[in-house]
């Protein structure tokens, strides 16, 4: 048996050290990574991610002096009996009753003061914990001191629990020593639902197959070169394969000297993090890809957007009503001073939709508190044309990210819909018009106009002074004479004519003007509500597109090794 020891041993791989601090950096890059995409993506392809930086942290905080081995093996394969030798103690059962192994046993080599809190953790029940120490031994276990060796239960018993129990302390111990037997090497089972798995944690992992004694010797390196071969196809290239057998002390020699080994780094706690980290990472990736993000929707989704809610808002409305108001206004201050009062009995149509009226005719406050203005609401094609308009900003924004991000940029862009219509409402209350400021010219025109008005108030008062005269027999007045006119005459008639022509030539020059006006309030209104567009649209969009680039980044350095 000896010799066939010494034929398959292999020396165990350790060569490649895993310095803790790169290895808490990567954590701390996943731990970024899940802040990164916290409510953006779904929680249960996150669960992974959360396990490791729970259990990572746990395990880093706990002791690293101790080092965690967990025999694990389907029923048959010798694991209890493998386990008894390595502690040359009866410590698990042994029996032909399958499955043997019901609960985990733990043995510490070592104080057990130290390891408690370990397996504690681990959740190895205080009753099932043995020291490994004897005054008998001398110095002959030193090499082993800081082990903690697990005997799980069968992971293909008939008992769920027993199965349940295996996969849970799989995701916890340091290292896994896979027991085989002839018989069984090559079980599906072993292979694809465990071996194959653990294809990130070479470092980790190793292979024994064990009750070799029962092969005839030259049978032993064939079996070792199959099992060699399903290893390979397992994504186990290179992981250490020994020959066992518990019978015979020098058939435990390999074995026990990869566990001196493994004991002497103290770099199996650190690789297993960093292959569960890469095991993440790779779970992770199809996440976040490759793509770079761009810095938000194009310039076309956002003009869309905009004249969507320019509609939504009741941009067209109100731009009307300024240019009605304008020429209202400015009807009441250039027109004759007799009928500018008739005028002002008229509403400004700025008021009827309480937004700011003329100087003194503001909206009563009270009402401000129930609406903020009277604009009509969007019609079912302008919410509609809305609707599309943040699809499309979502879609042109999440066009080059992966599946996972899309859907969370359109709930972003849509995070904030209900409180659009009040937002709008707000804004167009709140926009100057550039209506508050009156024109000079307007009242350079009024003046002229009360001056023609009070030349022919003055010739209409001269008339009915001379007539009114005649009429009681006094001597009338001497009227002036402009050619064969009289004074009082020309200015009435001239009053009244060049009222008219003013009136006649300012009419064009308020439509310009009023055109004018609206043309601004147009672009103060679209700028304003482009602003409620970027803050409750584009900026939602803007921040899930900064969580996806911190995702990348950040599982980015989660993947440097």
């Amino acid at each position: 048996m000896s010799n066939i020891a010494g034929r398959v041993r292999e020396a165990f791989r350790g060569d490649q050290r895993v310095d803790a601090d790169a290895l808490i950096a990567r954590l701390d890059a996943v731990r970024r990574f899940l802040i990164a995409v916290d409510g953006l993506l779904p929680d249960s392809d996150l669960v992974p991610a959360h396990t490791l930086v729970e259990r990572a942290g746990t395990r880093l905080a706990l002791s690293r002096d101790h080092t965690v081995v967990a025999l694990a093996g389907a029923t048959g394969s010798g694991k209890s009996s493998l386990f008894n030798a390595l502690a040359q103690l009866e410590l698990s059962p042994v029996g032909v009753r399958r499955p043997t192994t019901g609960v985990t046993h733990a043995c510490v080599w070592g104080p057990l003061e130290g390891a408690n809190h370990l397996l504690d953790w681990i959740g190895v029940l205080p009753r099932h914990r043995f020291v490994r120490e004897s005054a008998l031994d001398a110095d002959d276990e030193t090499a082993l001191h800081g082990l903690i060796l697990l005997d799980l239960p069968d992971f293909d018993s008939v008992q769920r629990s027993h199965r349940l129990e295996v996969d849970r302390l799989l995701g916890l111990v340091d290292q896994v020593v896979w027991v085989v037997d002839p018989q069984k090497y090559a079980d599906r089972v072993i292979h694809d639902s465990y071996l194959r798995e653990f294809h990130r944690h070479r470092d980790v992992t190793l292979v024994v197959l064990n009750q070799a004694d029962r092969l005839p010797p030259a049978e032993v390196p064939r079996v070792l070169d199959d099992l060699r071969r399903l290893l390979d196809t397992d994504g186990l290239t290179g992981v250490p394969l020994l020959a066992t057998t518990a019978l015979d002390p020098a058939g435990m020699v390999g074995l026990r000297d990869a566990l001196e080994r493994t004991v002497a780094e103290r770099q199996a706690a650190l690789r297993r993090l960093a292959g569960d980290v890469d095991t993440v990472v790779a779970g992770l990736d199809a996440l976040v890809g490759s793509a770079r993000p761009a810095g938000g929707p194009d310039d076309t989704a956002i003009n869309g957007l905009n004249r969507a809610l320019a509609g939504a808002a009741g941009v067209p409305a109100v731009t009307e009503a300024v240019e009605r108001a304008y020429r209202h206004r400015a009807g009441a201050a250039t027109g004759w001073p007799v009928v500018r009062g008739w005028r002002r009995l008229r509403p400004d149509p700025l008021r009827r939709l309480h937004l700011p009226g003329p100087a003194g005719d503001q909206a009563d406050p009270a009402e401000s508190l129930v609406a903020a203005t009277s604009v009509p609401d969007p019609t079912a094609a302008q919410r509609s044309a809305l609707g599309l308009a943040i699809r499309a900003v979502a879609d042109r924004a999440a066009a080059d990210l992966p599946a996972a991000w899309p859907g969370a940029v359109t709930s972003a862009a849509r995070s904030r819909l209900g409180d659009l219509p009040d937002a709008l409402d707000r804004t167009i209350a709140g926009t100057d018009l550039g209506l508050d400021r009156r024109p000079v010219w307007w009242r350079i025109v009024g003046g002229v106009q009360w001056l023609v008005t009070l030349a022919a108030v003055v010739g209409l008062g001269w008339l009915v002074l001379g007539y009114a005269l005649r009429a009681l027999g006094l001597p009338a007045l001497d009227n002036p004479m402009v050619g064969q006119v009289p004074l009082p005459t020309v200015l009435l008639l001239g009053g009244l004519l060049a009222g008219l022509l003013v009136a006649t030539l300012t009419r064009p020059v308020v439509r310009w003007a009023a055109r004018r006006a609206r043309a601004r309030a147009d672009q103060r209104l679209t700028a304003r509500v482009a602003q409620v567009g970027d803050e409750y649209v584009l900026t939602p969009v803007r921040i899930v597109l900064g969580s996806y680039a911190q995702a990348r980044d950040a599982l980015r350095d989660a993947a440097r090794r």
